[in-house]
């Protein structure tokens, strides 16, 4: 039996009863199989089971039979030398004038085990293959109590599998805490964690990184994981066991074992699952990775090879996921392989797909179907941006923009768009459609943040370039025009939004039909101009329009119908329509919550709207926590400065005002005051409107 030189074995104490229960079934012959990954401790396992229970349970002695490497006659002998050696055995060479085979000599030794009377513990390590030790397992009786480690996940059907899983972090942290000592692991509490992490909890890759750690006292934890990511696998200290360890190979030999028994096809499906994200994986990712691959023939590679072998896990249906560690060793395999670049390109195709199909507007349908992609999407973007065509380059910024910024998420929204519009600079050059539409998606996330000042020239420059590159008469030319309108709209520059309102309209309609999405927005946003203005009679048959032409192009619960059904009803409530209003505020609100849920920057507006209703028909008690509640939820998603937070503290000012509680309204009132000074300036209708309601307020106070 292998030495044991662990000072304190954690995390497995659950295994352990596991196994002894299972082996102390006193009826029949047991084999109990603890299969695992390469470095998961299958070996450590059965080492330890036999050290913590020979003295009690088998007296008869433990065996110890290394299986890896092994021909058949080398496992015959090491059971007739131990017979020999450890029971003081004479093993015949024949029998009644018959000579013995090997595999019969070790059937001679099993039989006559002494002493006779006690449990017996027989310890297969490392088997890859059952065939191979068929012939040399002991007989069935119920005396014999056999464990057998493997890296496969189903060696017979009569074996009781014991999978093994990496460690849970609190053990990750006892066993570095073992190898390095208390103190320095308190020292760098957050750092230790982050290594474990990094390591993947893997029981191996613990040892040899703490042992190493042990011997070098002047490296922070910090710089071990700087080490490890710049060296991966290659760093030395996963590359040599020291002779005290039971493990007699680093992590990479150990992965190694595994991926030589891989054919080809298995390897080039291990090569490409590293290009994934470190994250599940849905299967159907990978099948669209490789169109040309029959998916069954697929199914049985991964399910023969890589899971079998536990170099992939499963998580969920359809859903798997590799270990880190597994995963730096493939992404090695990765850049020596042939076809690398072809596997890349392939990737990268397919996440162009899945961000293709990121609209605009995400619902909460469609975020959910898309987060089990993101982390790959994002791998693209990050990792693997050179393997993507020129004209696919902008496309998985865009679709993480529009993810996240459809969410209210705007400043996890701002790196990839910023992001995106360097990386089509620097390939396409400093004047690209491409680059147009980057500059695009920019000056509109800048336009949702409040950031005007930001948004307006990158528009301007996107419209000179579409101008420039597509001609006049352009469904991007109308775009252009179209946001640049609805900036100066909200800016209170009314007189230079409504001609170009009117301008993207027309040639929206001569391009694309008067029955098309883009042209129920341009007249939705007209007429939302219009009703700034309080030109209301010009403002409502264009609402009713846009509503009534979004209800037919889209679904009936669809966010551009709540948004119009708001508009429509902000309209009648200025107007003083009440009764017209409020259904329409209820339909929108819950439209929307169904759509996207609670925390979004428009569930906030509808809010607001609503309880503005509410103030000016003297509801009080019902607009209030309305008002209160949009403020929250606009301060959480777009911060203290966003003009949206200054509506909410104008509008529950104005609340506040009207039933006289002036000590509560007045610094309300002035935060807005200054919000709206600092984003939209003093002379927009807003920062007016405040100013105007404060000085009356002081007034009344005076």
């Amino acid at each position: 039996m292998p030495r044991t030189y662990v000072s304190k074995f954690v995390g497995r104490s659950s295994e352990l009863e596991t196994l002894h229960q299972r082996l102390q079934q006193a009826e029949r012959v047991v084999i109990s199989a603890i299969s695992g990954m390469g470095g998961i401790g299958k070996t450590e396992l059965a080492l330890q089971y036999a050290i913590n229970y020979y003295r009690k349970h088998y007296l008869a002695g433990v065996c110890w039979l290394q299986a890896r490497d092994v021909d058949l006659g080398n496992l015959g002998t090491q059971i007739v030398k131990f017979a020999r050696n450890k029971m003081k055995l004479s093993v015949p060479q024949k029998l009644d004038d018959q000579p013995l085979n090997l595999d019969e000599q070790a059937q001679w030794c099993w039989d006559n085990w002494q002493p006779s009377d006690n449990l017996v513990l027989v310890i297969l390590d490392d088997v890859t293959e059952y065939d191979k030790i068929k012939a040399y397992l002991p007989p069935n009786h119920p005396r014999f109590k056999i464990i057998i480690t493997t890296r496969k996940q189903s060696l017979a059907e009569s074996f009781e599998m014991l999978p093994l899983q990496v460690l849970s972090e609190a053990a990750a942290l006892e066993l570095l805490e073992s190898l390095i000592g208390k103190e320095r692991l308190n020292r760098q509490w957050s750092e230790a964690k982050k290594l474990c992490k990094w390591l993947g909890y893997l029981p191996l890759g613990l040892e040899l990184v703490g042992r190493y750690l042990k011997t070098k006292k002047d490296i922070s934890l910090t710089d071990m994981q700087q080490r490890l990511e710049k060296k991966h696998l290659e760093q030395r200290s996963l590359k040599e066991p020291t002779a005290t360890m039971t493990a007699q190979k680093g992590v990479a030999a150990a992965f190694e074992l595994s991926w030589l028994e891989l054919n080809q096809d298995a390897q080039q499906l291990g090569c490409l699952l590293s290009l994934f994200a470190l994250a599940p994986i849905p299967w159907e990712l990978v099948e669209n990775c490789l169109p040309d691959q029959d998916s069954e023939d697929l199914e049985d590679i991964r399910d023969d090879f890589l899971l079998e072998l536990n170099l992939l896990g499963r998580t969920d249906k359809g859903i798997y996921q590799l270990h880190e560690l597994i995963r730096e060793f493939l992404r090695d395999k990765m850049e020596r392989y042939d076809g690398a670049d072809q596997l890349k390109q392939g990737f990268g195709q397919t996440m162009v797909a899945v961000a293709d199909k990121i609209p605009k507007m995400p619902t909460q349908k469609d975020i959910d179907a898309t987060t089990p992609a993101i982390p790959h999407l994002t791998e693209v973007a990050t990792v693997l941006s050179d393997w993507l065509k020129d004209e696919d380059l902008c496309t998985p910024f865009q679709g993480l923009g529009w993810f996240y910024e459809g969410q209210g998420a705007y400043e996890q929204a701002l790196p990839w768009l910023e992001q995106g519009l360097k990386l089509t600079r620097d390939r396409l050059g400093e004047e690209h459609p491409d680059v147009a539409t980057s500059l695009n998606n920019l000056a509109v996330l800048y336009y949702r943040q409040g950031r005007y000042c930001k948004a307006e020239p990158l528009y301007v420059q996107a419209l000179e370039m579409r101008k420039k590159l597509l001609g006049t008469q352009h469904p991007d030319v109308a775009l252009s025009l179209y946001n640049l309108a609805k900036l100066y709209s909200y800016q209170g520059r009314y007189s230079e939004a409504e001609p170009r309102f009117v301008q993207a309209l027309e040639m929206k309609k001569k391009l694309l039909g008067t029955q098309h999405p883009d042209v129920a927005l341009s007249l939705y946003n007209l007429a939302k101009l219009y009703s700034y203005q309080e030109r209301y009679s010009e403002a409502e048959p264009l609402f009713v329009q846009a509503l009534e032409m979004k209800k037919k192009l889209y679904a009936q619960q669809h966010p551009y119908v709540a948004l119009s059904l708001n508009g429509l009803a902000k309209l009648y409530s200025n107007q003083g329509r009440y009764s017209e209003a409020e259904p329409l505020f209820v339909q929108a609100l819950e439209m929307f919550k169904k759509l996207y849920g609670q925390q979004h920057p428009y569930f906030a507006l509808f809010l607001n709207n609503l309880a503005v209703l509410y103030r000016d028909q003297g509801r009080y008690s019902e607009g209030e926590p309305l008002f209160v509640q949009a403020l929250e939820i606009y301060k959480k998603l777009l911060g203290t400065e966003h003009p949206h937070v200054a509506i909410s503290l104008y509008s529950l000012a104005l609340l506040y005002n009207n039933q006289g509680r002036y000590c509560e309204g007045e610094p309300l009132f002035v935060q807005a005051l200054e919000i709206f000074e600092r984003k939209l300036g003093s002379n927009h209708p807003n920062t007016i409107a405040c100013r105007e309601n404060l000085q009356k307020l002081r007034d009344e106070l005076t």
